[in-house]
């Protein structure tokens, strides 16, 4: 069975990437480079789809920077630090970047149908305390209609399922999950600051230490 990943060299995706590997699946990782602040996370996506063993990664290139609109894609926009986890919660933060899932998917169903792949894998997560629109199970279910209507698969039949594993798992859960599926973590990448260690202070820094903290485990990445 063919799968293409969305691998950002994060902890979430690299999770789904093991899990789709888990699930017996042959592994076509897909990455991003969107111009992103925090495009360090590349280089792990390389890693961590090496450590599996993909039978092919593509990294696909376009500038979001040309209208911004996120702190991720547009300097002017001030990168959140030092937020608690309540903070966290209260709204949409401003690292949404817009529109971002909705067109990394329409990049893996393309590359999904021209390889006849079965499965796309992603690793949102609803529960997470950004919040982001694109993360949670209404928008998956609305893409998988886009995926069965879209395509010559899904008109004769056979539509590219969207496999979407930690979507109602809390970070701690998937850290755990990563861990009997044997991730490698410290090839992982989550900051946002886009600096060669990574922040601390950044929502993402701050999510990933606290679930691994909160499970009495110490995060092997190399933080400032």
């Amino acid at each position: 069975m063919k799968a293409v990943i969305l691998l950002s060299g994060g902890l979430d995706s690299s999770t789904v990437l093991y899990q789709a590997r888990a699930d017996g699946c042959e592994c076509y990782a897909i990455s991003f480079d969107y111009q992103q602040r925090h495009r360090r996370e590349l280089h792990s996506a390389v890693l961590v789809g090496k450590s599996v063993g993909v039978v092919q990664h593509q990294v696909v290139n376009f500038d979001l920077r040309l209208w911004g609109g996120s702190a991720l894609t547009d300097d002017a926009i001030a990168l959140p630090q030092e937020r608690s986890l309540d903070e966290m919660s209260q709204n949409i933060p401003v690292t949404y970047v817009p529109a971002r899932n909705t067109i990394f998917l329409s990049f893996a169903l393309g590359y999904a149908e021209a390889i006849a792949a079965e499965r796309v894998y992603i690793g949102v997560n609803a529960l997470d305390y950004s919040g982001y629109p694109d993360c949670r199970p209404d928008y998956i279910q609305a893409m998988q209609e886009v995926f069965r209507l879209g395509t010559k698969q899904g008109r004769e039949g056979q539509p590219i399922k969207i496999v979407a594993p930690l979507v109602n798992l809390k970070k701690t859960e998937i850290i755990q999950l990563g861990n009997q599926l044997g991730v490698p973590w410290e090839l992982t990448w989550s900051c946002y600051a886009g600096g060669d260690q990574a922040c601390g202070v950044c929502d993402s820094c701050r999510l990933r230490l606290a679930a691994f903290a909160e499970l009495g485990l110490v995060d092997p990445v190399d933080y400032l």
